[in-house]
């Protein structure tokens, strides 16, 4: 049987193809307020702006491609059973080949209905407007969890983490959650690696090893390293 890495991805990873991140921006993404298009009362205020504001983070999306890192945590997956946990809501991991994905807060090149949240659509090249509708009447919105909404996917997450025999944790903090709660649910022996330029001073784990760079640099040494260490 294959060892089980579990990988957690955060902003850090898509940052370096390209894609924005708000977290270090004030509130602000792209001069947008996230209160107007990341949470269910922005939508029930102004459905046009948070539409508008999706349509753009998705042709971003579709104009970046797969970084070094990407490609590397693909190659893992020759050896090991590989689960990436992703907070990322682009679709670099899959077109970088990785299979077995868990996407925490939702999936931008994806809409859902606004009253069956089960029935999914890929747009594909596909914007969503005002009046795409699902085959029950309902709205469209984006595949994404707002702030405010509950975190489906995050049972699923912990059940994956509580059987890793490797943990990898890459353009995240190990201190703000989800990270922080899934790093409790990883057996406290196995070996953990945080890869990330800013790794929070006073970040202790058991069998922490910390690697302060990015992720492009970073993931693939690790990948080379895991793979010598099978002898491969």
């Amino acid at each position: 049987m294959k060892p089980k890495i579990v990988i957690l991805t955060g902003a850090g990873i898509s940052a370096e193809s390209g894609i924005s991140t708000f977290r270090d921006s004030g509130g602000l993404w792209e001069g947008y307020d996230i209160n107007e298009v990341a949470t269910p009362e922005g939508w029930a205020k102004n459905r046009e702006l948070v539409l508008d504001f999706y349509n753009q983070r998705r042709k971003n999306v579709r104009e970046s491609k797969p970084n070094m890192a990407h490609l590397a945590l693909k190659k893992l997956e020759e050896k090991f059973n590989v689960v990436i946990i992703t907070q990322n809501i682009d679709n670099l991991h899959e077109r970088a080949g990785s299979t077995n994905i868990i996407h925490l807060h939702g999936e931008i090149m994806k809409a859902r209905s606004g009253f069956d949240e089960h029935l999914l659509y890929d747009l594909g090249d596909k914007d969503i407007a005002i009046g795409n509708k699902c085959e029950k009447g309902s709205q469209l919105r984006p595949h994404v969890v707002w702030f405010g909404e509950a975190v489906p996917m995050m049972d699923k997450a912990v059940a994956e983490a509580s059987e890793a025999d490797i943990l990898i944790v890459i353009g995240t903090s190990m201190v703000v959650y989800p990270a922080a709660g899934l790093a409790h649910y990883v057996p406290y022996y196995i070996p953990k690696y945080i890869i990330d330029p800013n790794i929070p001073e006073g970040l202790n784990q058991q069998n922490l090893t910390k690697i302060a760079k990015k992720a492009g640099e970073g993931v693939p040494e690790l990948v080379e390293k895991l793979l010598e260490n099978l002898g491969i």
